[in-house]
């Protein structure tokens, strides 16, 4: 596996998409939302964290080290 792909990534992505289509639809997302909770469980996240988070944490440290 080349590229690491965050644990249950793909199901949150999908159902951030669908909460912000133009053409909402709430049934597909309670499905989405239940499948990224069923993914949740199975896997045991605890927590969800931001790419974007990661690197002003790795920036931050770095300020404070120089």
């Amino acid at each position: 596996m080349e590229k690491s792909e965050a644990v249950c990534g793909q199901e949150a992505l999908e159902l951030l998409n669908c909460i912000a289509s133009s053409s909402f639809d709430q049934e597909k997302c309670i499905t989405l939302l239940n499948s990224l909770r069923k993914c949740v469980l199975d896997k045991k996240v605890k927590k969800f964290s931001l790419a974007e988070e990661k690197q002003e944490k790795i920036q931050d440290m770095g300020k404070k080290q120089a």
